[in-house]
C-alpha cells in the first residue's frame, strides 16, 4: 500500500479541510468557524485550524495505539439504531 500524503486547504466557503492530495472527494476533516470566532480570532484561523488538526491526528494516534485489534476480531457486538422510533 502506498503511502498517503494530505492537505490542508481552505475551502471557497471559508472552512478548511484536511483531504488526500490525490483524492477530490469529501475531505476527511471539515472545520468551520463562526463570524464571530473569525473576529476574535483576528486573521489566525488558518493557524488554529492547523493545531485543531495536528491535536486530532495525535488523539487518534493515541487511542489506535492503546487498541488491542486481536480482541476486537472475535468480539461480536449487536448494534441497536441510535434513534427512538414513534
Amino acid at each position: 500500500m502506498s503511502p498517503s500524503y494530505f492537505e490542508i486547504v481552505q475551502l471557497t466557503n471559508g472552512d478548511y479541510a484536511l483531504r488526500r492530495i490525490d483524492d477530490d472527494s469529501a475531505p476527511l476533516v471539515r472545520i468551520s468557524f463562526s463570524p464571530e470566532a473569525k473576529d476574535m480570532l483576528d486573521d489566525r484561523d488558518m493557524a488554529v485550524a492547523k493545531a485543531m488538526i495536528a491535536a486530532g491526528i495525535e488523539a487518534v494516534g493515541n487511542i489506535t495505539h492503546d487498541i488491542d485489534w486481536e480482541d476486537d476480531e472475535t468480539d461480536t457486538v449487536e448494534t441497536r439504531p441510535s434513534y427512538t422510533l414513534h
